[in-house]
């Protein structure tokens, strides 16, 4: 594949976007603000860093990838489609009752490695997944997405606490740190707060960007930031809602079931801000 350039990037999130919408645009709908908060961080690992062909799947030596925010899954068909794992017309499939792209990530679609959703379980997956590749002296590495929400599960920090023990260097959390969750900010909820320095306590590296920002991702993403004997996290500042301003960093855009004006407006949204981006470029 050749190497995407930013512009490129920046349309296959705007793309990704585009799909999240159609999603949440049928009866099923979907979570849509955690989803559109993931855009860039997707694209960048998919497009730039993970180690994979979407024509094998299953290589064994290929780069793995945990949503542990399985709410966000419609995020992840969307980026999985846009990369060529499978047909980009099949989102239409999305929440049929013999569909495979379900609310929840499906291993049954080609990409997705392991079915979450249950939150708080998919760093301990991540840490199963390093310490394998350790043991069979592969050099693939494990990338796993959290939301900050989901940090207020006591199972994240044992599994935190594991990788720093095991100095599990080939593992590199990113936190989708958009500051809401269901019932509100998650600092009014349970405070995370000093957040990278509880992540340094339990031994691993810690790289703040913005989540938004192609560029630093996958500068924060690249191989020369494994530090050995430590984890990584990567604390991504996103927007929940990101693409829409009318809902961009409010709660009610945690789940939504668009009906047809509303995802007309929605994609009306996102054309506007792709093209007022491309006239100031």
């Amino acid at each position: 594949m050749v190497t995407p350039t930013e512009d490129d990037l920046a349309a296959h999130a705007h793309r990704v976007r585009e799909l999240i919408v159609r999603m949440c645009a049928t009866p099923e709908g979907g979570h849509l603000g955690g989803s559109m908060s993931l855009a860039e961080i997707l694209v960048t690992l998919y497009f730039r860093v993970l180690r994979i062909d979407p024509r094998r799947p299953d290589d064994a030596g290929r780069d793995m990838f945990v949503l542990s925010k399985g709410h966000g899954a419609i995020a992840l068909y969307a980026t999985l489609a846009t990369r060529g794992f499978f047909d980009v017309s099949r989102i239409a499939e999305y929440g049929r009752p013999d569909s495979a792209l379900t609310a929840h990530p499906n291993p049954a679609v080609p990409g997705v490695e392991m079915p979450t959703g249950s939150l708080g379980h998919g760093l301990a997956i991540g840490v199963g997944v390093a310490l394998d590749s350790r043991l069979s002296g592969s050099d693939r590495r494990c990338f796993v997405v959290m939301g900050d929400g989901e940090l207020q599960e006591g199972s994240v920090w044992e599994a935190a606490m594991a990788a720093g023990s095991l100095a599990l260097d080939g593992l590199t959390a990113v936190i989708d740190r958009n500051g809401l969750q269901i019932t509100g900010p998650t600092e009014d909820t349970v405070g995370l707060e000093p957040l990278a320095d509880r992540w340094r306590s339990f031994g691993w590296s810690v790289v703040e960007v913005d989540g938004h920002d192609p560029r630093q991702l996958q500068e924060a993403f690249a191989p020369a930031r494994r530090l050995a004997g430590r984890p990584t996290v990567v604390l991504a500042r996103t927007i929940k809602g990101r693409g829409l301003a009318y809902v961009e960093g409010q709660t009610r855009s945690h789940y939504a079931r668009l009906g047809g004006r509303q995802q007309q407006r929605a994609l009306a949204a996102l054309s506007a801000r792709r093209a007022g981006k491309e006239q100031k470029g």
